[in-house]
């Protein structure tokens, strides 16, 4: 430790609450020695109220960057000096870079998920997408496939209370990419969800449906909706393999599962920290075997 540790150290971290079981702490500091960088990731367990202080002490204590997990992407989107376009239309972020005392908010989680598509040879631009979800996950990889060129993006949510938020996230969508096709129906429109797959050229599973304990869950009961050659990609990560993906595999279906997006969400936040490329396939064969 005494080697990697000098008076000129920089200090990095993430901040969420629980942080005790993140894998980001070794991914980056992996990369940091990896790259030649002379800093440290640390974490921190940091509640949404208490995001603020956090803010004011990254300034303080010069602290370069921070990634931001649950409960607090919106709270330090609200205490940012300027967002990335993704962040301001989310209202979120994920990833926190210091320049000088002035902070700067990005979201990397829907560029994470593009990439993972990316990784497997799959592009969004001119597509048409349908998600399920209108979550922070969901959101994000919505916002990025329209930034990103996607041809129709398609929504489908029960009417909880993400529907409103959903609603609006559509018009901004629509206000800042209007090329971008953007719609959204109630979960339970069952004959407008198979005419809207039917055409699709990307599925994906933005909700926790599958997720362990509740691996016997999906989001779709009927699975005459999967068609051959639809890519089918799912957020969720642990199974590997969901019965989402399992049962659009057995369909004919090209499954991704949600393991890479974790990879490559790191990956581009190690990016925005350092300007260096993470050594990717390094760090897939030492933390992300398989994917």
């Amino acid at each position: 430790m005494e080697a990697r540790i000098s008076g000129t150290t920089k200090l990095f971290g993430l901040i969420g609450s629980p942080v005790s079981h993140s894998a980001s702490p070794a991914m980056q500091n992996y990369g940091f020695q990896a790259c030649g960088v002379d800093g440290a990731y640390l974490a921190f367990d940091i509640k949404e109220e208490e995001v603020p202080e956090f803010v004011k002490s990254m300034r303080l204590l010069n602290i370069q960057g921070c990634n931001v997990t649950m409960p607090n992407k919106t709270a330090a989107a609200q205490n940012m000096d300027e967002l990335s376009p993704a962040a301001e239309l989310i209202g979120a972020v994920n990833t926190i870079v210091n320049r000088d005392g002035k902070l700067y908010g990005h979201i990397t989680d829907g560029e994470g998920f593009v990439a993972n598509l990316k990784d497997h040879g799959i592009g969004v631009e001119g597509k048409d997408i349908v998600i399920f979800g209108a979550g922070g996950a969901a959101t994000a990889i919505q916002v990025q496939c329209a930034l990103d060129g996607a041809k129709s993006i398609t929504i489908f949510n029960p009417r909880d209370p993400f529907f409103e938020r959903a609603q609006k996230m559509v018009e901004k969508i629509k206000a800042k990419v209007p090329e971008c096709q953007v719609e959204l129906y109630d979960l339970d429109a069952k004959d407008t969800m198979r005419e809207k797959i039917d055409a699709a050229d990307i599925l994906v599973n933005g909700t926790l449906l599958g997720m362990k304990p509740k691996e016997d869950t999906t989001v779709i009961s009927d699975t005459t909706m999967f068609h051959e050659g639809l890519v089918v990609a799912d957020v969720v990560y642990n199974p590997e393999e969901t019965k989402f993906l399992r049962e659009a595999k057995e369909h004919g279906c090209i499954t991704v599962p949600g393991k890479g997006m974790l990879l490559w969400q790191g990956v581009a936040s190690f990016k925005l920290f350092t300007g260096k490329d993470m050594p990717v396939d390094e760090v897939k064969e030492r933390f992300f075997q398989g994917v």
